[in-house]
């Protein structure tokens, strides 16, 4: 789904939301019943590829954990309900590459189990990735990010590689990168909501929504 450049968003005064974020926010995007179904039919593509292979999925915290928590119970509900059993495994990485709201030009790559493990397996990297590793991330940007996370799990020679994300953002520094799968194309806005945070705040926020100047001097560190 792409929203374009002059979409205007939705009125806050449409939606609930923390009481604490009153006068932070400047519109909601992306309403929080949209990403539930964009996510569920997203579950459904996945689950018509991997065939018969099962799934390793990397979530990428911190932003990353409600996109795969919500995409992996789709899974495992469309699972349940269809002849073939898929059986999935959860590993977590968390990397950080932001600075209040400046990408980062270094990037920290920690936490994951043993990631040799992936070794001969086909895997699914799940951003916002059996046997098959689904790579989950929460939103790709520029794909500088992506790039050094991809290649730091090539290493280890898994069989298959793909890769969701919730979010890919328009950006005036695209390298040609796309995930295999991604729920909405959005402008090159700062979003905050649905664990998408701004200094670990507004995680707490169901709904993708623009963050204005205020919440950024409010929160910045």
């Amino acid at each position: 789904i792409q929203i374009s450049d002059n979409w205007p968003g939705y009125s806050l005064d449409l939606f609930t939301y923390p009481q604490h974020y009153y006068g932070d926010l400047e519109y909601v995007l992306i309403p929080h019943g949209i990403i539930v179904d964009r996510t569920e039919r997203l579950a459904k593509d996945i689950v018509q590829d991997i065939g018969d292979n099962d799934i390793v999925v990397l979530c990428v915290l911190k932003g990353g954990y409600k996109f795969c928590a919500d995409l992996v119970e789709h899974i495992k509900n469309l699972s349940r309900n269809s002849e073939r059993f898929i059986s999935m495994k959860v590993d977590f990485v968390r990397l950080k590459s932001y600075h209040n709201d400046q990408s980062m030009q270094d990037m920290q790559i920690m936490g994951g189990d043993d990631l040799s493990k992936l070794t001969g397996k086909v895997s699914f990297l799940c951003v916002l990735l059996t046997l098959f590793f689904l790579f989950c991330k929460d939103i790709v940007g520029t794909g500088r990010t992506m790039k050094v996370l991809l290649n730091t799990i090539e290493k280890y020679k898994p069989k298959m590689i793909k890769v969701a994300s919730l979010l890919v953002k328009r950006t005036s520094r695209p390298d040609g990168y796309r995930p295999d799968y991604y729920g909405f194309e959005i402008p090159d806005l700062f979003v905050v909501g649905y664990a998408l945070d701004y200094n670990e705040h507004f995680r707490d926020l169901n709904h993708i929504c623009v963050i204005n100047d205020h919440g950024k001097a409010k929160y910045r560190v």
